[in-house]
């Protein structure tokens, strides 16, 4: 764990003399260490429970699927009291952070029953991949057909770490999928992989037309870069694209994901490497993209939901970040231009994605064996 920094005096200086220079995106943040638990506005029930959970979804009538590491996609009924193994799913490697991950229908499920998903590939060495199959069946067994891979992060790398492989559909119809750097660090930077990226893609996996860095040296998928391991990616209520990382020791950040822009790593953080040696902080560098929160200590951001309920009207609009070593469940207030850590609830477990009901209930998911879906609600 990484502890708040305080800048040398050098920085100092050198803050103070671009201050006049930078603009508002290339502005510090403000550092958020520890803080104490805010009290709950909500009490919990236990849905059902999963070994090594990675994601969840709703689809339209109600029902969830919920992805394990191990390779496995469970459809269950609306009240998590039935559930049948979902057939058809690709040759997974679960090793280290590789997984069967993220699982988001179409927007249009309800016509054309199809899920998007990623998984880490078997074989070695490997990447992320973002697949596609149309759900059949029902909760008295269910499979996914013609399941099609629609992109694949590149180029492949050995070990297990970072991943990402989040999925977000834009509203103007465009599907946003985010990459890591596989704990390569300078990958994030390579115009000519999509490491450490996040790439702009039709719906069915095309690179899309218009991005930003077309032209400039870079794949022709690639909307934004200089990323970790972006672990959350969601939509707020304004059609901006927010994007929670995983730093390294310490720097953990909630970015505003606009296009074209670089967000720094591994050149600049607010953490340090885990061998001790330091990273340059963001303000030493007002040319790049700098997060709008920035954690340490770690807090291990897992999953990001900007809620759009009625049931807790005091977080409409507001992302909700899951965090797995910080075992609490974040609210962050959006602005135009920053964020801010609001509250930090207790959930005394790790949390691996939290995710908002149809009825405007939230569901937090636990990472681990034996993990527990829980359904927040408010407190009478």
């Amino acid at each position: 764990m990484g502890r708040p920094r305080m800048p040398n005096s050098r920085a100092l200086l050198l803050v103070a003399m671009l201050a006049t220079a930078c603009s508002a995106s290339a502005e510090q943040a403000p550092i958020t260490g520890s803080r104490p638990f805010a009290a709950k506005p909500f009490q919990t029930s236990v849905v059902a429970t999963f070994n090594r959970p990675w994601a969840m979804a709703f689809l339209p009538d109600g029902r969830m699927l919920v992805t394990e590491k191990a390779g496995h996609m469970l459809l269950l009924s609306a009240d998590g009291q039935r559930r049948t193994e979902i057939a058809g799913i690709p040759a997974v490697s679960p090793a280290g952070q590789g997984a069967l991950g993220e699982v988001v229908p179409h927007p249009d499920f309800a016509r054309n029953h199809l899920v998007y998903f990623s998984y880490s590939s078997a074989g070695a060495p490997n990447g992320v991949v973002l697949a596609r199959g149309k759900l059949v069946g029902d909760l008295d067994g269910a499979r996914l057909d013609s399941v099609t891979t629609l992109y694949s992060g590149f180029p492949l790398r050995g070990g297990g770490s970072q991943y990402a492989g989040r999925i977000a559909f834009s509203p103007d119809g465009y599907l946003f999928f985010s990459i890591g750097e596989r704990q390569k660090a300078t990958p994030a930077q390579d115009p000519s992989g999509v490491l450490g990226k996040i790439v702009r893609l039709t719906l069915d996996g095309k690179p899309a037309k218009g991005n930003p860095l077309v032209g400039q040296g870079f794949d022709p998928a690639v909307w934004s870069y200089g990323h970790r391991n972006p672990l959350g990616l969601a939509f707020d209520l304004q059609g901006r694209l927010w994007e929670d990382e995983m730093g390294p020791r310490g720097g953990d950040e909630v970015n505003l994901i606009l296009p074209g822009r670089n967000y720094g790593w591994p050149i600049v953080s607010n953490g340090d490497n885990y061998d001790g040696s330091l990273i340059p902080d963001h303000p030493t560098r007002p040319d790049l993209e700098a997060p709008k929160v920035s954690w340490n200590p770690s807090i291990s951001p897992s999953s990001l939901l900007v809620y759009s309920g009625k049931l807790f009207p005091k977080w409409h609009g507001k992302a909700l970040v899951g965090a797995l070593s910080g075992r609490s469940r974040i609210l962050v207030e959006l602005g135009q231009d920053d964020a801010r850590e609001q509250a930090r609830y207790d959930m005394t477990n790790r949390i691996r994605a939290v995710q908002q009901g149809p009825d405007g209930a939230v569901y937090v998911l636990e990472d681990g064996t034996n993990a527990r879906l829980l359904r927040l609600t408010p407190k009478h």
